[in-house]
């Protein structure tokens, strides 16, 4: 007797990984693709279901019933993907439509956080949790808002979307064409923002110093302030402050029982 499992997706900014997976959450098998590297949505969506479909023919005694989609600025109610700052693609991308051509099976689109608050009330830390709040950290910031144990989506279906909550008045430039979001101060790309900032206001010696400026990324900001650095240290607590004032902001709105951060 065949299997059913289904093919989850989670988009990013930067890499795209897929997998399939059981009714326990168990992953069977899993993939990567780069994101940033294709410019065509269509294009992509295409080569994203031949590695399904080959992960598929892989196994045996399985058959994939659905696939699930976590997107940034993922449109749940119409299976799109909308205006996206931190994705190469522009405009409205009807990726759920594309998506089911491609593997002749149901497919359900989401905003990428919100399908990790779904993940977590099914699998995970949220199992007896009715209200909370998670925010995942990456390129940039995600969220999903859990009520009385249902995810908030609103009217068009973005409800939710707090990495575009103004939380510095005429801050720095957001890919939504806003200023002053919250993701331009605690996500990975702004911690690299922030220390360039702190490298060009400060004099002090610094490990980030050594370091090309064009080269900088997150991981390297982490590093030296692991290992010590002062102007490193001083970026994640400029960061955590800002992130923690806007946790504080999200629980006068919700009263939630848990926080979740990725």
């Amino acid at each position: 007797m065949n299997e059913e499992i289904v093919a989850g997706i989670d988009i990013g900014g930067t890499n795209t990984v897929f997998g399939l997976v059981d009714k326990e959450g168990k992953i069977i098998s899993e993939g990567s693709l780069s994101t940033d590297k294709s410019p065509r949505p269509d294009r992509f969506i295409k080569r994203l279901a031949g590695e399904i479909n080959k992960l598929v023919d892989e196994k045996k005694n399985i058959i994939l019933k659905g696939v699930g989609v976590g997107a940034p600025n993922g449109n749940y109610h119409k299976g799109t993907i909308e205006l996206a700052p931190n994705l190469s693609w522009k405009g409205i991308v009807p990726f759920a439509d594309i998506m089911k051509k491609e593997v002749n099976k149901p497919v359900v689109l989401t905003n990428d956080a919100n399908a990790a608050a779904v993940g977590e009330m099914i699998f995970g830390g949220a199992k007896e949790i009715k209200d909370f709040i998670i925010l995942t950290l990456g390129t940039g910031l995600g969220s999903g808002f859990v009520v009385n144990g249902n995810v908030v989506y609103g009217h068009t279906g973005f409800a939710g979307e707090y990495g575009h909550v103004i939380m510095v008045p005429g801050g720095r430039e957001c890919g939504c064409g806003r200023k002053g979001c919250l993701e331009t101060y605690v996500s990975a790309t702004a911690i690299v923002r922030t220390a360039k900032i702190f490298l060009e206001e400060r004099k002090d010696d610094s490990i980030l110093r050594k370091i090309n400026p064009s080269q900088m990324d997150s991981k390297m900001v982490a590093e030296a302030a692991e290992k010590g650095d002062k102007l490193s240290l001083d970026v994640f607590d400029y960061t955590a402050e800002i992130l923690a004032l806007a946790i504080v902001n999200a629980v006068m709105v919700t009263t939630p029982e848990a926080i979740f951060l990725f």
